[in-house]
């Protein structure tokens, strides 16, 4: 009866973290800047022997709405020897050779070297970055350049599958962006609050790249990173949902196992930077907002000062929010287990093993079709997946395993000792 009552209480506290940070976000007030309406951009492409891919993405750049210059598009390397390189002069594309590899084998360690060298010729108004077995929608540029004329300083397109004949695994892969963004990405921006980024596809104000002199975000996932960092610094970032690209997805179990073990504790790595450095601004804001309120009729000037430094931050919602993560998901996910171990204990007592074991069973079997639902509602949802009719009706079937795997997936990231960066090789449509 513990365990029972125990599940309770953790499913309950989970769903009070989920209301708390859904409210939180509605207190966000968007601050944009004026940004120019022809802006000068550069695509930043980090490939490391990506030939079998790359010349797509190529093709994609020259078909966009708006004209891309080709010098204006920076082809990272390793070596000249990597067979990109040729490829990249063949379009008119810069090619940029890395000098410090050994241990920085990240996207960040690519990113930082390349934005260096490109600042100590040039500057741009933004800098879009484009992983290279992307490819992107006709519209995608002149989509994402609306949102940066209107005043957004980092901003991320729709995911969307590039697979040529994508199996259920990846299926279920690119189904997972798809969770992310319809649960996540969608509902923040609705409610002007910072959104979360998950790999490339995206544009950072040239402004930022200034300030920073480089690419600072160096993590296991450093995208995540990036996400924690704008809404520390309260910068505007928005989800355009007509902006498509197309992304690669992993084909095997193997592949997309390393990945999401990668993800995940890179997650928790970038929480533990910016959580404390979240705390403090929220409680900074806090104290000045106090300290304004007791000077209001003793110093004026000083009073006005000080709401106005308040008035800035127009995203504290989103860091309220992100200071619970996925804890809500955790205490549900716990609960729901305690709940089941708790019914199957008192069982136990009262029906012979094989009640308790069809008991089981029948338990296992409703998370398993909740989660099938969940998946149709997403296929369903998702008109720009271009999937053929068996692929969908195996990753109805499959999905619901796919997303029971995060389990060890999580405890692998939790609990090894060391977690590396693995390349995750391109190509499966040659």
């Amino acid at each position: 009866m513990i365990l029972i009552w125990a599940g309770i209480l953790c499913c309950l506290v989970g769903l009070i973290m989920l209301i708390y940070g859904r409210v939180a976000l509605r207190s966000n007030i968007w601050r944009l800047k004026a940004h120019p309406e022809n802006p000068e951009f550069a695509i930043l492409i980090p490939a490391r022997f990506e030939s079998s891919v790359i010349e797509n993405l190529f093709l994609s750049l020259r078909t966009q709405t708006v004209k891309v210059e080709a010098k204006n598009v920076y082809v990272i390397v390793e070596t000249l020897a990597d067979p990109t390189v040729k490829l990249a002069k063949k379009y008119g594309h810069k090619v940029i050779v890395r000098e410090e590899t050994k241990g920085r084998e990240r996207k960040g360690y690519a990113l930082d070297e390349a934005i260096k060298q490109i600042l100590e010729c040039r500057r741009y108004d933004l800098y879009f970055i484009f992983d290279a077995d992307n490819i992107l929608a006709p519209d995608y540029l002149e989509r994402m350049l609306e949102s940066y004329v209107a005043g957004f300083e980092i901003v991320t397109g729709y995911r969307s599958i590039k697979n040529s004949q994508p199996n259920a695994i990846a299926t279920s892969s690119v189904l997972m962006f798809s969770l992310l963004n319809s649960l996540s990405n969608h509902t923040r921006t609705k409610c002007r609050a910072n959104v979360v980024f998950s790999g490339t596809g995206c544009f950072v104000d040239g402004r930022l790249i200034d300030k920073w002199q480089g690419w600072p975000f160096h993590s296991l996932t450093e995208d995540y990173e990036l996400s924690l960092y704008a809404t520390w610094k309260q910068l505007a970032t928005f989800y355009n949902e007509r902006a498509v690209f197309y992304d690669e997805q992993p084909v095997t179990m193997s592949q997309s196992f390393l990945q999401r073990v990668r993800w995940i504790r890179g997650y928790f790595d970038a929480r533990k930077i910016y959580l404390p450095k979240m705390r403090e601004k929220l409680q900074k804001v806090h104290k000045n907002h106090v300290k304004s309120e007791k000077n209001d009729l003793q110093a004026e000037n000083c009073t006005n000062v000080l709401i106005q430094q308040y008035s800035e931050n127009g995203y504290l919602g989103s860091i309220k929010r992100e200071l619970i993560g996925v804890t809500s998901l955790i205490w549900l996910v716990f609960g729901v287990f305690l709940l089941i171990f708790g019914f199957c204990g008192r069982m136990f007592y009262v029906q012979g093993w094989w009640i308790n074991f069809m008991w089981i069973m029948g338990v296992l079997l409703m998370v398993y079709l909740v989660l099938m639902c969940l998946t149709i509602v997403l296929l369903k949802k998702e008109e720009k997946f271009d999937l053929p009719k068996v692929t969908r009706i195996k990753a109805v079937f499959y999905n619901p395993i796919f997303l029971l795997t995060f389990i060890p997936c999580a405890l692998k990231a939790i609990l090894a000792k060391d977690v590396e960066w693995t390349k995750i090789n391109h190509g499966e449509e040659k």
